[in-house]
């Protein structure tokens, strides 16, 4: 799902900044699942993805600040750390692509974009906003990669509209987050029950089948399950990740515009360092090697 968010949002773009990211979507979109990667040898990078909002209350949560400065003297960073921290991480990758877009650094600039791109896209996600995050504390074991994968593999290419329109100025950045984090959290116990309620009419060899995914053939939702679940669900799974490309748009044009508009037809640093290369292959080589360390939803 995230490599699809970061190539479509890259259409939502004014020509000024689609002539650096049209010819690099390729590496816009590959590059857009580098943070999960990095889950699997840097043990802080988990808490970057999620929020478990329902541990501060009941929605719309209004004992958890908004300011980070304000919820970190309220519960102490490790606690915010423990229950996840999306909504400050994309303000912390937004303060960076806007340097680096000031920078003119070609490099950094999608780099940054790639990856601030899979923190929205994780903020959109109801399963990323909530401590019931793959159904384990209602034997719901396997939903959070049922929604986020399973579901948009079968529909998106095919059956979904990613014509949305154009990128827009964000004014009131943490606003913009912190709306959409709670959209997901309200949506979160909407995600759960649909999926129970047609797990109770389903025998398990309807349930799953063996299908081919990438290659291998594995145990997974089956087709019938699925579009049952995405009928049941109303679309929601199709509506969040068009907002999530609009978001994704719309941060990576704020930054932009708060960087200056600089061009973009003429950068520096047009080429990976060589210590950027040796991360790329060792996340490669640790996720292939699927030894996650902290929560794992897949």
């Amino acid at each position: 799902m995230h490599e699809k968010i970061n190539y479509h949002a890259v259409f939502l773009l004014p020509p000024q900044m689609m002539i650096l990211f049209k010819p690099n979507i390729g590496f816009l979109a590959e590059h857009a699942v580098d943070p999960d990667k990095r889950r699997y040898i840097v043990a802080s990078e988990g808490a970057h993805h999620y929020l478990d909002i329902d541990h501060y209350g009941h929605y719309p949560f209004p004992d958890l600040p908004r300011d980070y400065k304000a919820a970190e003297k309220k519960y102490s960073a490790d606690t915010l750390r423990t229950y996840g921290i999306v909504p400050w991480w994309i303000q912390i990758m937004m303060g960076r692509l806007t340097k680096a877009f000031r920078e003119k650094n070609k490099q950094a600039i999608l780099k940054t974009a790639a990856e601030l791109g899979h923190y929205i896209a994780d903020a959109h996600v109801p399963l990323h906003v909530c401590s019931n995050h793959n159904g384990q504390l209602t034997h719901q074991e396997g939903i959070h990669a049922f929604w986020e994968s399973r579901v948009p593999e079968l529909f998106a290419e095919a059956d979904w509209d990613f014509f949305i329109g154009k990128a827009v100025y964000i004014t009131d950045l943490p606003g913009f987050i912190w709306s959409r984090v709670l959209e997901s959290a309200a949506e979160a116990d909407t995600v759960l029950q649909c999926e129970k309620e047609i797990s109770d009419h389903f025998r398990a060899g309807q349930k799953y089948a063996f299908e081919e995914r990438k290659g291998k053939l594995i145990k997974q939702y089956s087709t019938a399950y699925s579009t049952l679940y995405e009928n049941k669900l109303d679309h929601m799974i199709e509506r969040r990740m068009r907002q999530s490309i609009f978001a994704v748009a719309s941060c990576w044009y704020t930054a932009w515009v708060n960087a200056g508009q600089p061009s973009l037809n003429k950068l520096t640093h047009d080429s990976l360092s060589e210590s950027e290369i040796k991360e790329f292959e060792r996340m490669n080589v640790e996720w292939k090697n699927h030894h996650i360390i902290g929560r794992d939803c897949q």
